[in-house]
C-alpha cells in the first residue's frame, strides 16, 4: 500500500511539474515577434527536458491585455507578455519610464535607463506575485494625423485616439487640453478612414502591424513617449519549476530580451523609412515646443506621483537621467 501511495504521489507531482504555463499576447502568429517567442519557448522546453512548457496563446485569441490579465487572475492563464498600461496595472513603477517627454530622441538612453530601473521593477512585480522573465523596449511613441501639426499648440485642435483607462495618457491629455476619443485599439484604423478622429500615436512597428500607414499624412518627428513591455508570469506556476530548471529558463529569457531589443530597434527603424518612401510628410518641432513640453511633463508627474508610480521611483529615475 505504502509502495502504491508513493507511486501515485511521485506521478501526481510529474503531472503538476509537466504541465504547460499558458500564456496570452496580442502579438499575431507569422509576426517577428511570434518567431523568436517560439524560438525562446521552444529552447527553454529542450533545455529543461521538457520539465518547462511555455504554451503561448496568440493573436489575441485569449482577448486583449485586460482579458489575459483578468484570466490570470483567476487561474485560466499564467501570464502574458504586457505593454505597459497593463504592466501598471500589475505595478504602477514601471510606468515611470513611459512618462511622456521624458527622452525626446534620445532611444539609447532611454533603453540604457530601463535596463538599469528593470532590477527595482522586477522586486515590485514579486511583491504583488508575478516573476517577470523579460523586460524589453517596444519603441518611442509618435503621433500620426491626417492633419498638419505645426507645433504643440495645433494638437490641442486634432482629434486624437485615446487608450481608455490609461492614466498616463488622461493625464497627458489632461494636462495639454487635448481632444481624446478613446476607442478600441481595433477600431483605430476605422475611425482614421471616417474621421471620427483625425490622429493616433504608436511605435514605428505598432504604426505599420496596424496599416494606420495607409491613413496617415504626418508624423511628429519628436517623441512623445517611451513604449515599454514585459513577459511575466505568476509566481505559483514559478514556484513549481525546480531551482535548476529556473536559472535556466531565466538565462535563454535574458538572452531572448536582448535580442528582442535589437530586433525592435530594426523594425523601428525600417517602420519609419518605409513611411518615408510613402512620401508620409515628417514634421520637426521647434527648440521652443521641446522646451515647452518639459512643462507639460513636470505636471504630469506632478499629478501621477503617489498614485501611479512612487516618488522613491522617480528619485532613481532622475538618478539615470542625470547620467551622461
Amino acid at each position: 500500500m505504502k509502495k502504491i501511495s508513493l507511486a501515485l504521489l511521485i506521478c501526481c507531482s510529474v503531472n503538476l511539474y509537466a504541465a504547460p504555463i499558458k500564456v496570452g499576447v496580442l502579438v499575431p502568429e507569422g509576426t517577428g515577434w511570434a518567431k523568436i517567442i517560439k524560438k525562446m519557448t521552444g529552447e527553454i522546453k529542450d533545455a529543461t527536458k521538457g520539465n518547462v512548457e511555455i504554451k503561448v496563446y496568440y493573436g489575441g485569441s485569449q482577448g486583449d491585455e485586460q482579458d489575459v490579465l483578468r484570466k490570470i487572475r483567476i487561474g485560466q492563464l499564467h501570464g502574458g507578455i504586457f505593454t505597459g498600461k497593463t504592466l501598471g496595472d500589475i505595478n504602477g513603477d514601471v510606468r515611470a519610464v513611459e512618462i511622456p517627454f521624458t527622452f525626446n530622441n534620445s532611444r539609447e538612453k532611454a533603453l540604457r535607463t530601463l535596463q538599469a530601473m528593470t532590477p527595482g521593477f522586477n522586486q515590485n512585480f514579486e511583491k504583488n506575485k508575478f516573476k517577470s522573465l523579460a523586460t524589453f523596449e517596444i519603441g518611442q511613441i509618435y503621433l500620426v494625423s491626417q492633419k498638419k501639426i505645426q507645433d504643440l499648440n495645433a494638437i490641442k485642435s486634432v482629434k486624437i485616439w485615446s487608450w481608455e483607462g490609461d492614466p498616463v495618457v488622461n493625464t497627458m491629455f489632461e494636462s495639454m487640453q487635448l481632444i481624446g476619443v478613446p476607442l478600441a485599439l481595433p477600431d483605430v484604423l476605422s475611425s482614421l478612414t471616417t474621421g471620427v478622429i483625425d490622429a493616433a500615436y504608436a511605435p514605428g512597428i505598432g504604426i505599420i502591424s496596424l496599416q494606420w500607414n495607409t491613413k496617415i499624412k504626418y508624423v511628429i518627428d519628436f517623441p512623445i513617449s517611451y513604449s515599454i513591455g514585459a513577459f511575466v508570469i505568476t509566481s505559483d506556476a514559478w514556484a513549481k519549476i525546480s531551482a535548476a530548471d529556473q536559472k535556466i529558463v531565466s538565462d535563454i529569457s535574458k538572452k531572448y530580451e536582448s535580442e528582442i531589443n535589437i530586433t525592435n530597434a530594426k523594425d523601428n527603424e525600417d517602420a519609419f523609412k518605409s513611411m518615408k518612401a510613402q512620401k508620409i510628410e515628417f514634421i520637426k518641432f521647434s527648440d521652443a515646443d521641446i522646451s515647452k513640453a518639459q512643462g507639460y511633463r513636470l505636471d504630469i508627474i506632478k499629478k501621477l506621483k503617489g498614485k501611479l508610480f512612487s516618488e522613491e521611483t522617480l528619485k532613481k529615475l532622475d538618478a539615470e537621467l542625470a547620467k551622461k
